[in-house]
C-alpha cells in the first residue's frame, strides 16, 4: 500500500469518525406510550427548529419552522428557503399576533379561529403545542395507538423519535383529519432552556 492510499484511508477514518460523532440517535421503531412521557407536561421550557408542511383540500404550503415555548408565551417563525418571506405568530395568554413584516401586525383575542382565517385551514394549534412533546392535549379525552393516539378528531403519529438530553423527543410527526394533513420533521430540540429566534 503506497503512502498516498494510507494517508487517504486515514483521512477517510477520520471524516466518517466525525460524521458519526454529530449524529443524533434516531429511533426508526416508535411504540407509542403516554404513560412513560407524562412528565414531559412538567417541561415548562423547550424549543425546536424544523421543516413543516401542511395540505388541506384546496391549499398546501411549506416552511421551516422554528417554535419556542415559555410559560407565559410562545412563538412560532415560519419561513421560506433562506429565511424569505417570515412570518412570526406570538401567543401571549389568550393573544395571538401574527406579524408578516410588513409593518402590519394583526392580533386576536381568538387564536385558533385567526390562524384559520390566516391560513385558509383549520390547525388545532392548542392542542399542537402538546402533541409536538409527544403527548395529548390534558383536557381532552384521548384513545392511544401503537404510533400515537387520536383525540378531537385527529389521528397524531410519530413515525420518528431522536434522543435529546437522556429524552426521546419527536423528530417526524404527522398530524391528519378529513381536511388537513400536517408533517412535521424536527432537526433540532433545545429542552429547558429559552431560545431566541
Amino acid at each position: 500500500m503506497s503512502v498516498f492510499e494510507i494517508k487517504w484511508l486515514g483521512f477517510l477514518f477520520v471524516v466518517l469518525m466525525l460524521s458519526a460523532c454529530t449524529s443524533v440517535p434516531v429511533a426508526t421503531e416508535v411504540n407509542y406510550s403516554k404513560l412513560v412521557r407524562e412528565h414531559l407536561y412538567k417541561l415548562e421550557r423547550w424549543s425546536f427548529e424544523g421543516r413543516l408542511a401542511l395540505t388541506g383540500k384546496n391549499d398546501n404550503w411549506q416552511a421551516n419552522i422554528n417554535w419556542s415555548h415559555r410559560p407565559d408565551d410562545e412563538e412560532i417563525k415560519l419561513s421560506g428557503p433562506l429565511g424569505q418571506g417570515a412570518t412570526v405568530i406570538k401567543f401571549t395568554g389568550d393573544l395571538v399576533t401574527i406579524d408578516r413584516g410588513d409593518g402590519k401586525a394583526q392580533s386576536s383575542t381568538r387564536p385558533e379561529a385567526f390562524i384559520n382565517q390566516q391560513l385558509g385551514m383549520f390547525v388545532p394549534v392548542n392542542s399542537l403545542r402538546y402533541w409536538v412533546i409527544g403527548l395529548p392535549e390534558p383536557s381532552s379525552a384521548f384513545v392511544q395507538t401503537a404510533t400515537g393516539f387520536r383525540q378531537a378528531g385527529w389521528l397524531i403519529e410519530y413515525k420518528q423519535m431522536q434522543a435529546v438530553d437522556n429524552q426521546s423527543m419527536p423528530c417526524k410527526i404527522t398530524v391528519t383529519n378529513e381536511q388537513v394533513k400536517l408533517k412535521l420533521v424536527i432537526d433540532q430540540w433545545v429542552l429547558n432552556v429559552a431560545k431566541a429566534i
